[in-house]
């Protein structure tokens, strides 16, 4: 049940997402008619790549969700790295596109002023409201369910929020004080949070990729569990690797050579309900070994011993 229930709010945050984007980019489209505004230009160029993303998010979302099968024996959790590295591939390219326009603009001293900034101020800050409601109900779903795609979208609309309050000010800096350049500052300004939010999805979602190890923090947890737990008298070979939202971890266990199989397995059974309690998107895989066991002499593989 749980996973079906996080499959659930998964689906549900990708749908709230793409709604939320398609209604930003026609309004947007109406109000960069209305002003000529490149820092309504910005926000309509983030709010268009938001919605291929989110689209392209809930696709994986979906697959993601699909259990094991005969093809793919862990699942297809990765699927949701593979998205979030495209997510931060389109934010990239949106930010230098942003930052383009912005340097022509600056450098051009014909420049005009927006027009109607006031239709594009009411725009803004619906779009500030919509985005703040979309990023709370995120930030509740990643939290309950740890979706890589669901936190990386959350992320990117909560950096689009400073980009849309710059849009606010340099539209009243304009109508105030006929500030017309603000406009591409506050663009700039756009663009290089665009791109720093795109490489850090990108790092996390490559990382992923490369069967990087699970979180430090969570690697000593479990650690911790093993060394204490009742029959075990050691471990070694602690590995993980993190894929999607999933955690596969895999570790050889110690234990008195003299007891029966069922008791060594009733151990291990429990060590690993003991593991997947603290961390329930872990996928646990237990090897027993006598207690003493000496390495194998034909077996030439580095063990990773615990530190």
């Amino acid at each position: 049940m749980t996973l079906q229930n996080d499959t659930r709010l998964n689906l549900s945050a990708g749908l709230l997402s793409v709604t939320v984007a398609l209604i930003l980019v026609i309004a947007k489209l109406w109000a960069l008619g209305e002003t000529g505004s490149l820092a309504i230009a910005a926000t309509l160029a983030d709010s268009a790549m938001d919605l291929m993303m989110s689209l392209g998010g809930l696709v994986a979302i979906a697959y993601a969700a699909k259990p094991a099968d005969d093809d793919h024996n862990f699942g297809h959790t990765s699927a949701e790295d593979i998205a979030a590295l495209g997510q931060s591939v389109f934010i990239l390219i949106s930010a230098v596109v942003i930052a383009g326009a912005a340097i022509f603009r600056l450098l051009d001293p014909s420049v005009s002023l927006p027009d109607n900034e006031q239709s594009g101020i009411a725009v803004i800050l619906m779009s500030i409201g919509l985005t703040l409601g979309l990023v709370l109900w995120q930030r509740r779903v990643a939290a309950k369910t740890g979706n890589r795609v669901v936190a990386a979208d959350s992320l990117h609309y909560l950096g689009d929020l400073v980009p849309n309050v710059g849009a606010i000010l340099a539209l009243w800096a304009s109508a105030q004080f006929g500030m017309g350049q603000v406009d591409s500052v506050v663009a700039l300004g756009a663009a290089a949070i665009l791109a720093i939010g795109a490489l850090r999805i990108g790092k996390g979602a490559f990382d992923a990729l490369m069967d990087r190890q699970a979180d430090p923090e969570m690697i000593t947890g479990i650690a911790a569990i093993a060394a204490d737990f009742d029959g075990v008298h050691g471990f070694h070979d602690l590995k993980t690797r993190v894929a999607g939202s999933a955690v596969f971890v895999n570790i050889h266990i110690e234990l008195d050579g003299n007891q029966t199989l069922d008791e060594a397995h009733a151990i291990g059974a429990a060590l690993r309900r003991a593991i997947i309690a603290d961390y329930p998107r872990a996928d646990v895989l237990i090897h027993k070994d006598p207690v003493g066991v000496e390495k194998h002499p034909d077996d030439t593989r580095q063990q990773v011993l615990p530190s």
